[in-house]
């Protein structure tokens, strides 16, 4: 009888404790600071341009229009792109003020907590494709300049395919206790030991430029593992360590080439291509000088990743062999025989971080579909490169990317064939052209 009574309070305390950590998670109070007496769909004034602006500013910075607008669509910020992920694609919602399909019939607190908490409008739990894990930092003031700016978008009349998540990624209450587990209920806090210019970095950079979300590995339900900005697997890419680790990391950038990727797509070694060059075109390079600055010197200086170098493979490797006629042939007329590519056009790619990660996903899309770098204001030509999904087997696209990764100082794992066919399939390309 007395054990039971012991096991039944230990019972009622854990549930109890639960509860409230529940409840915690949960509150949305911070939100009350919005207004509820005036509807997205009511335009803002003429007065009201100065927190347009500033609004504008934070949606460019937060990356709104790239997945809240469904790709070659001409109506920004209309919904239907389906943002993919491990458990099935997830069509981002229409955030234009149309008060049928879109966000019309919200009010100011029911936009705060859409994007701060996850919660939608009858307060059904969102998926984390919206990353309000970061969002949740925003300052209450960029958020009312954010709901202005989102009352003068164009409204847009179109109904968001449903999202149809197999079981049970479907039951959106389960999303209680991702939550619980991965969602921290607070707003950005200023590290007084640290610099303005640094805080300012990591407002931006753990906030609204929600650089997490691709650059920090997940685990098996979609949480963020505690290896901060060093690198995850995006199906096709790999999102690289943005960690100052000299190896993988950009630890050999200076704050100023880290400034010239982010402004312009490309610096001494790197071009920004897929999802990253989005993210450049469609966000980073219209941040000010200063924004610039805070990022470079944020990223500097978090906890680099502990990845080292393996020894280089041989040259007499009958793999590094193959590749190096591979590349002969086909890459030295962009990149040079030394590897050193043409800058801001095509990558060096002797001594590029990004070639050496352990997920060598990136390379092997880049050669198989080809691809285009960032298009800026500062480098509007950029530089793109052919497909070669045709013209190369997966044995000889795996020489190549392991030939790449071991070469002009470069260092890494050899790229199994069987990876590129992986990759091959995922991309739905044909296989080699039969040479007749």
């Amino acid at each position: 009888m007395k054990k039971t009574t012991i096991v039944a309070g230990v019972a009622v305390v854990a549930a109890t404790v639960a509860a409230a950590l529940l409840w915690e998670n949960g509150d949305t109070s911070s939100d009350n600071v919005a207004s509820t007496d005036v509807l997205t769909s009511q335009p803002p004034s003429a007065s009201d341009g100065e927190s347009v602006a500033r609004g504008r500013y934070v949606a460019v910075a937060g990356d709104c229009i790239a997945c809240h607008t469904a790709p070659e669509s001409k109506q920004p910020f209309s919904g239907g792109y389906s943002i993919s992920t491990p458990f099935g694609g997830i069509y981002a919602s229409n955030i234009t003020p149309d008060a049928e399909t879109g966000i019309g019939k919200w009010t100011e607190r029911d936009f705060y907590r859409a994007v701060r908490h996850g919660k939608g409008k009858e307060g059904e739990n969102l998926y984390p494709a919206m990353p309000y894990n970061a969002y949740v930092k925003i300052s209450d003031k960029d958020m009312h300049d954010l709901w202005m700016y989102m009352r003068s978008v164009k409204p847009v009349n179109y109904k968001v395919p449903e999202t149809n998540l197999s079981f049970p990624y479907n039951i959106r209450l389960a999303m209680m206790g991702w939550n619980l587990l991965f969602f921290k209920n607070q707003g950005f806090q200023i590290d007084t030991a640290k610099s303005q210019i640094w805080n300012r970095g990591a407002y931006l950079v753990e906030g609204l430029e929600h650089c997490a979300a691709c650059h920090t590995a997940k685990n098996i339900i979609g949480g963020d593992t505690s290896d901060y900005l060093q690198g995850s697997n995006l199906a096709e890419w790999h999102a690289p360590d943005i960690t100052p680790n000299t190896y993988t990391g950009i630890g050999r950038w200076s704050q100023d080439q880290i400034i010239d990727y982010l402004k312009l797509g490309s610096n001494h070694v790197a071009v920004a291509s897929g999802p990253m060059a989005e993210a450049v075109t469609n966000s980073t390079q219209h941040l000010t000088d200063e924004d610039l600055r805070a990022i470079a010197v944020y990223l500097k200086a978090v906890p680099a990743s502990k990845n080292k170098a393996p020894a280089a493979l041989s040259v007499s490797n009958a793999q590094m062999k193959m590749g190096e006629n591979v590349y002969s042939a086909n890459c030295t007329a962009c990149h040079n025989s030394d590897g050193k590519g043409i800058p801001n056009l095509a990558a060096s790619l002797a001594g590029n971080s990004g070639l050496m990660a352990e997920d060598a996903s990136s390379i092997i899309t880049t050669i198989l579909q080809g691809g285009r770098g960032a298009v800026t204001v500062g480098n509007p030509t950029s530089g793109a490169m052919p497909a070669f999904d045709w013209k190369l087997s997966d044995e000889q696209v795996a020489a190549v990317a392991t030939y790449l990764r071991n070469s002009w100082g470069n260092a890494a794992t050899a790229v199994p064939v069987e990876d590129v066919t992986e990759s091959r399939k995922l991309l739905k390309l044909k296989p080699q052209v039969a040479a007749h």
